[in-house]
């Protein structure tokens, strides 16, 4: 139990730094509540399974090859800005009793989706933490134990795409209009910074 319980908190941990999808979550909870943010990371975690799955199956030299780093980097550098963009745009007309209905559960889940299966640094993470873990754990455990010990990474995901939620919708209770919409606008200007350092590795590894 105790390791099961180690490897939640690996997935926690995983989840815990600040990047595009924390950025993208708190900017949705605070326009849209709870279900938006929660969703958001939902897709999320989606992506990170397919990217378990890739390296479980064995397709790390194919995302080590540089065109496919570079195709990945500029794929995230265009889905970075375009909602980044979107999030400073439409914080002008935020309002504290606004609900943000407009985009519907279907089309927040693949912003996350993207975002995260377009992030380079998370696949990085995946072939390096996963990739190991999975070279070491193979070794010396059964098929049923590597999967019990992926599903608490998981799980781990999941509660922290929770908690961000909680605390995003929470925000957007407790703030005024002017600070919902300063923090929009911060969080737009940081998905368009992380967009602008994908764009430039791209640019690096192409020229």
């Amino acid at each position: 139990m105790s390791v099961f319980i180690s490897y939640i908190f690996l997935g926690l941990s995983l989840a815990a730094p600040i990047g595009p999808i924390n950025a993208a979550q708190l900017d949705r909870g605070i326009k849209s509540g709870f279900f938006y943010a929660w969703i958001i990371g939902l897709g999320s975690v989606a992506a990170d399974i397919v990217y378990m799955c890739a390296v479980y199956l064995g397709m790390v030299h194919f995302i080590e090859i540089p065109f496919v780093k570079a195709f990945l980097w500029l794929f995230g550098f265009f889905v970075l800005v375009y909602t980044g963009i979107e999030s400073v745009l439409s914080a002008v007309n935020l309002q504290a009793d606004d609900r943000g209905n407009a985009n519907s559960y279907i089309k927040t889940f693949f912003t996350g989706f993207f975002m995260a299966i377009s992030n380079p640094l998370t696949i990085l993470f995946w072939l390096g933490i996963y990739g190991s873990i999975l070279a070491k754990t193979s070794a010396t455990l059964a098929t049923d134990q590597l999967m019990l010990y992926s599903f608490a990474i998981i799980l781990g995901l999941l509660i922290w795409d929770f908690a961000m939620a909680a605390v995003a919708s929470s925000f957007r209770r407790l703030l005024t209009p002017q600070l919902l919409r300063t923090i929009s606008v911060i969080s737009g200007l940081s998905l368009i910074g992380f967009g602008a350092y994908f764009g430039l590795q791209a640019f690096h590894l192409l020229f």
